[in-house]
């Protein structure tokens, strides 16, 4: 099979695929590159999911690209708004000639010998199968299974008439006027889709089993409107995304510091919203502390609103099976429904699942350590980018593609081929790689790297010291280890396709 050969390959064509795309023409101007994308289009997530009001959770200001500066009034944006911007950024910086659709990589094998990652690929248009060999491999692929969500086994899931829909497969087209709806969850997924759907529908009930620290804000950030207004367009992005990254950490930092005054203080918030007659302790009081799960963000109240308006409900109970009508809790209450939204959450699945081989030994995920949270221990010329669980995904995403041109540049400016972090520190404590209580965390923890109790092993979480770890730190710092091999072999003569960049 004939073999495509690129400097750098990047896996995934979303935020994260884009943004390394960027950085490596950039950083790495000379390189060749590629984007393979598993699927028929750009955009990752945000082309993927369907369900109504499918918006982002995190500001924009720092959920954009730090290069190209988002103008559109509203800091919370809806999901063809963010598609749109990601098509001005491909087209703007000349990144969609780079990507492959269709290109679903079943298998990475590494060779020391001849510092090169081949890559088998399923080409999902009906081609056939591709092979593609690259010196860098960049993982930018996100962390959950695109081909299908979780939901538990509910009992008698058979015998409901209704529809049963998982917001990961939204069908087009559902017609929900006058429905009765519940959704199931109480996540970001669901405090989005039920004020919306509530707009149309007769009722939507939000079915959890336990509450979710919910936070209302505007949708517009005044501030930001005013700087847009007044500064350049690069300018006032710049001073947007900085003040908006500044307050990320503050809170976050309280609410680790002082939990219960956190608590408090959201608790409040919910009360004032739907006011002190509502049982919030019921329903939107949870017994973790602000950020052992991720905070769901309603802009301008919408979930209180439609809540308040009687057009959506909150109910806190276990379900004990599904029936023909709807669905018959622990407590004994049935709540009757036409269509059923599962918003049970996500399947987490680290580098797109793809099996990978070093020098013909295949690699366990769950036996590596995490360096920089980008790299992991024993696998050689591989990045990863892997957002925050505290802040903008992409904020940590840009670091890491950032990192890997200065990986990239400096085995170039000393003539080495590999560079592979190696852990050989006998004091290393080991944890678990993420400290976070969500389901889909907790369901896939044994499949993932571990983290050091000390860097650069250690997963931050904070945008801010990465910045020093990752951006302005030594990339020789004794624990990443650089090497030229002797056989630095491509591939036998006549099984290659050199591509200079032009696709």
């Amino acid at each position: 099979m004939q073999s495509t050969h690129f400097d750098v390959l990047i896996i995934g064509a979303g935020i994260s695929g884009i943004s390394a795309a960027y950085y490596l023409q950039r950083d790495c101007p000379t390189k060749t590159y590629a984007i393979l994308e598993g699927r028929h289009t750009l955009g990752g997530t945000w082309d993927l999911f369907k369900y109504p009001g499918i918006r982002s959770d995190s500001d924009m200001y720092t959920l954009g690209f730090a290069f190209k500066p988002w103008t559109d009034p509203k800091a919370i944006a809806d999901g063809p708004s963010i598609m749109s911007y990601l098509h001005e950024t491909v087209d703007e910086f000349d990144i969609r000639k780079h990507i492959r659709y269709n290109q679903m990589v079943v298998k990475a094998s590494w060779s020391s010998a001849d510092a090169l990652w081949t890559l088998e690929v399923n080409q999902k248009d009906g081609t056939g199968t591709a092979s593609y060999t690259c010196n860098f491999l960049s993982m930018c692929s996100g962390y959950y299974n695109y081909e299908e969500g979780y939901t538990p086994d509910f009992v008698g899931t058979e015998d409901f008439q209704g529809k049963i829909i998982h917001p990961q497969k939204w069908p087009e087209g559902l017609n929900y006027d006058n429905q009765k709806i519940v959704v199931i969850g109480s996540g970001a997924t669901a405090v989005t889709i039920v004020p919306k759907m509530a707009e149309k529908a007769a009722h939507v009930t939000m079915l959890q089993r336990s509450p979710t620290f919910v936070v209302a804000a505007p949708d517009e950030d005044r501030l930001a409107k005013l700087t847009n207004k007044l500064l350049p367009a690069q300018t006032a992005y710049n001073l947007n995304r900085w003040r908006k990254i500044r307050m990320q950490r503050w809170s976050y930092t309280i609410a680790r510091k002082y939990p219960q005054f956190m608590k408090n203080l959201l608790i409040k918030g919910v009360k004032k919203e739907l006011g002190e007659d509502y049982d919030v302790d019921t329903h939107f009081t949870p017994s973790y502390n602000p950020w052992d799960q991720r905070i769901c963000l309603v802009p301008n109240g919408d979930l209180f609103e439609s809540i308040k308006d009687k057009k959506a409900s909150v109910v806190t109970d276990h379900i004990e099976k599904f029936t023909p009508k709807g669905i018959l809790l622990k407590s004994g209450q049935e709540l009757e429904a036409d269509i059923i939204i599962t918003a049970t959450g996500l399947n987490l699945k680290l580098l797109a699942g793809i099996p990978f081989v070093v020098d013909g030994e295949k690699i366990d995920l769950s036996k590596t350590i995490s360096y920089k949270a980008m790299m992991f221990s024993d696998i050689p010329n591989l990045s990863l980018a892997f957002g925050y669980t505290n802040a903008s995904w992409t904020l940590k995403c840009d670091l890491s593609n950032q990192y890997a041109c200065r990986l990239i540049n400096y085995m170039d400016e000393h003539g080495y081929k590999q560079c592979t972090p190696r852990q050989n520190d006998p004091n290393l404590k080991l944890e678990d790689w993420l400290d976070f209580t969500s389901g889909y965390v907790r369901r896939a923890m044994h499949t993932l790297p571990k983290q050091g109790t000390k860097k650069p092993w250690r997963l931050e979480q904070n945008y801010l010291e990465d910045k020093r770890m990752i951006g302005i730190s030594k990339v020789d710092d004794g624990v990443m280890v650089f090497s030229a091999p002797e056989k630095q072999e491509v591939a036998a003569e006549g099984m290659k396709e050199v591509v200079s960049g032009e696709l």
